[in-house]
């Protein structure tokens, strides 16, 4: 199977000469800058954790329906613990989703994570995937901040103690009879600064092009998939692109899917206007809003049905 986004391997900025790292960083920033994604091998997480929190998402999403119930706080606004199905929508969409999600954030960190007594392993393996997700997360920003000229450290050390999520989201067998809109996550960009998506157990997920047409991205096991987010896509002026995209449903009344997205926020203090460097690289004029990263989350949040 063939993957239709540049791939880059993370092993050669970590690992590589100097020339090696140059055209990693080079690499990344062609991808964000071009379409917003790319495919990233060598990036140290876990096969086998990936695996195994993949077994933890399908014994906490089989229990019943009242059991979830208990760990979905709303004052909460879907930041912590389930969020039951049907309860987001894409932003300016008519339908909700079909899917149901876990958030879990870093740890001791408020607002308290919720974990499910019924499945106590969940905790464990979460938390580690969590720690190898955000270490990687790290690692790329820092290629970012070196191919958009700022302090190495800028975009990385703005993500510390933030309320960075990892999604544990479960795609239900889809019902016969709903609209042809209705899909499974509509047409929607990320609100924070990157996200690295886990290989997901079935395809899905597309990507809208310049043209108008969507183009499918492989589940390749093993490689993670990266994209810009807005908050990114903000304080770069538009140079990293934030990029629409999908979850299709399946083509038939049986598949159900399960991904692991991990978004990469930075703490809510954090101005993301566009930097001085950035502007200069596309045109000279500011065209995004001077706002921090907590006044755009609570906005982004309010749009989608969270908050």
């Amino acid at each position: 199977m063939a993957q239709t986004i540049p791939v880059l391997n993370l092993q050669d900025f970590v690992y590589g000469s100097l020339a090696q790292q140059q055209t990693f960083v080079e690499q990344l920033g062609q991808a964000l800058t071009a379409i917003g994604f790319f495919a990233l091998t060598g990036h140290g997480i876990d096969t086998a954790l990936v695996q195994s929190a993949y077994d933890m998402a399908a014994a906490v999403f089989t229990l019943p329906a009242a059991v979830k119930q208990q760990y979905e706080n709303r004052a909460l606004n879907g930041q912590r613990g389930f969020t039951a199905f049907g309860r987001e929508h894409a932003k300016d969409s008519p339908h909700p989703d079909l899917k149901e999600f876990w958030h879990i954030g870093p740890e001791p960190m408020l607002p308290l994570n919720l974990w499910p007594d019924e499945v106590p392993a969940f905790k464990t393996v979460m938390l580690e995937l969590f720690e190898q997700l955000d270490h990687c997360a790290r690692v790329l920003l820092t290629a970012c901040a070196l191919y958009l000229d700022l302090p190495r450290e800028a975009l990385a050390q703005a993500t510390v103690d933030s309320p960075t999520l990892l999604r544990v989201l479960h795609y239900p067998p889809v019902s016969a009879g709903l609209p042809t809109s209705q899909v499974r996550a509509a047409a929607h960009e990320d609100i924070n600064l990157i996200t690295l998506l886990c290989e997901a157990t079935a395809p899905g997920l597309e990507l809208l092009q310049a043209d108008g047409t969507w183009l499918p991205i492989a589940a390749i096991p093993g490689q993670l998939i990266v994209d810009t987010g807005d908050m990114l896509q903000n304080l770069t002026n538009g140079l990293f692109k934030s990029t629409t995209h999908r979850v299709t449903n399946p083509d038939n009344d049986r598949d159900r899917r399960f991904s692991l997205p991990f978004f990469v926020h930075p703490r809510s203090e954090v101005d993301l206007s566009p930097r001085a460097v950035c502007v200069a690289r596309t045109g000279g004029v500011s065209q995004f809003p001077d706002w921090t990263a907590g006044e755009y989350l609570t906005q982004r949040l309010q749009e989608i049905g969270l908050a």
